[in-house]
């Protein structure tokens, strides 16, 4: 086992760890970012979550990245690496985004901001691609297969950490409902009572 896939797994471990230790999303996904950011020796990580409309990308949560890139504006889903939240998503590569400045939104502020690589995933939730999960380097990078399958397994877990915390959050409010019509029942039946 080399050290990459010693990092990776090391870091996959971590993800797990952090999404059920019961943190808020922004912690883990917070985690999740960083974490990819050391396994992969990056400049920097992000999620782009899908407007509700699907025409949009909007940064989330970053790590490494300045306000002045992620705060930019939205990424229109037709000029920003496309084939990872249309149809059914594929991975998407920039080896050095000078020669590519077509492929994304804002390019001169991501040279400014001194990207040169881009790896780019979906995030997928059962079916439904939810957004993307990208890896940004300051320097000309082939992604290989295994830095591909790990930000993959890391976008998913993310995904689902969002999913978990709706659903938790829903449930919550369910019980809380619940609970106040119950304690309104009991209270309101035991003044008649007397």
């Amino acid at each position: 086992m080399n050290v990459n896939e010693r990092n990776y797994y090391h870091q996959l471990y971590e993800v797990t760890a952090e999404i059920i230790s019961g943190d808020s999303t922004a912690k883990v996904l917070q985690s999740i970012v960083q974490g990819i950011c050391q396994a992969m020796k990056l400049k920097g990580c992000s999620i782009l979550l899908l407007t509700p409309d699907k025409k949009s990308l909007v940064h989330s949560v970053s790590y490494g990245l300045s306000a002045a890139f992620t705060e930019a504006g939205p990424r229109s889903v037709g000029n920003s690496l496309p084939e990872t939240v249309v149809g059914k998503g594929k991975v998407a590569t920039i080896y050095n985004l000078a020669n590519e400045k077509d492929r994304v939104s804002y390019p001169e502020v991501a040279l400014k901001e001194g990207i040169v690589s881009i790896l780019a995933v979906p995030m997928r939730l059962r079916d439904d691609i939810i957004g993307q999960m990208r890896a940004y380097t300051d320097e000309p990078r082939h992604f290989s297969d295994d830095d591909i399958y790990f930000i993959q397994a890391v976008a998913n877990l993310g995904a689902i950490a969002m999913e978990n915390a709706r659903l938790y959050e829903s449930s919550q409010k369910v019980y809380q409902a619940l609970t106040n019509d119950f304690m309104s029942f009991r209270f309101n039946r035991s003044d008649s009572v007397h």
